[in-house]
């Protein structure tokens, strides 16, 4: 009896020293960083592949100004963290706001370097959807599901280049690119208010699954600001911030939120073709929209 009760108050101890150190891991594990045109979370470490990312968010209502034609992509993808990376599969929908103050409520994929393509699939600002992107070797799977309006897209595809080093939970500023893809002009930041991801989970290609927070990789919380890192080859555009919250306690949600900025310095003026583009638009040898731009 004396020896049960000792084995007892021994794995109370290590128990409670487990749950001590526990958060400052975590905390460890953790960074921040800045860009000017993506906003969320990344999961990423050395030597960590990725075969699954999903999430679950509401398509934002966006406040929209006639005359300030502004752009908002909300996302989950696998690669496109790392400066040299040369591939990105991702997801997700889109709301804009034409010149007219009009708000245009998309749906998209894309397999960078290829530009990004329409979905035809209804989505309304308030429709709650669910996004998934799955690699296995070389086969790319997309869902995109509606779950308001009872709706399913999903699309499998070969590619000869992927990433997958890392797992994104983005809101992003769109950019504007011209036909061969080897310009891109960021796009302003369309005012969503805020945008929450939830029951965000990564699985590795060793089928080793957890939240956005996780010791199984490494996170980085990313600010959408100018002067940050650029995640594509383009100019940078004003428009707004948009800056992450804190993880949940269970690492597997969090809130970005719209701040209007007013520019400091005079931004590089974009070419001809941005004025006359819209996201509603189909992809032409002129210019096409690109959520995730084109890469380094």
């Amino acid at each position: 009896m004396p020896s049960s009760k000792y084995a007892l108050l021994r794995f109370l101890l290590v128990a409670g020293a487990l749950a001590l150190f526990a958060p400052a891991a975590a905390e460890a594990n953790s960074s921040a960083s800045t860009s000017t045109n993506w906003s969320g979370y990344v999961a990423h470490g050395s030597g960590v592949h990725f075969r699954y990312v999903s999430a679950l968010w509401t398509q934002p209502v966006a406040t929209c100004t006639a005359g300030d034609p502004s752009y908002s992509a909300v996302w989950v993808g696998l690669g496109g963290y790392s400066l040299s990376s040369q591939a990105l599969e991702q997801i997700g929908t889109e709301v804009d706001c034409s010149a007219s103050g009009r708000v245009i409520s998309t749906a998209w994929y894309e397999l960078v370097p290829a530009p990004s393509s329409g979905i035809r699939m209804k989505v309304d600002p308030g429709d709650v959807l669910a996004g998934s992107v799955t690699v296995v070797g070389h086969r790319v799977t997309l869902t995109l599901v509606d779950r308001t309006r009872h709706k399913r897209f999903t699309k499998t595809v070969t590619l000869s280049s992927i990433d997958v080093t890392s797992a994104d939970w983005i809101v992003e500023a769109p950019s504007e690119c011209n036909g061969n893809g080897n310009y891109c002009q960021a796009l302003p930041l369309a005012d969503f208010g805020s945008e929450t991801f939830a029951y965000a989970k990564a699985e590795t290609a060793s089928k080793l699954s957890g939240s956005i927070l996780s010791r199984l990789w490494g996170t980085t919380a990313i600010t959408l600001a100018p002067g940050g890192r650029q995640y594509a080859s383009y100019q940078a555009a004003s428009g707004g911030e948009s800056s992450p919250s804190a993880l949940s306690d269970s690492g597997s949600s969090f809130k970005l939120t719209y701040t209007p900025i007013t520019p400091v310095v005079t931004q590089p003026q974009p070419p001809p073709y941005a004025s006359t583009f819209s996201s509603s638009s189909k992809a032409s040898s002129v210019a096409r929209l690109q959520p995730g731009g084109a890469r380094r």
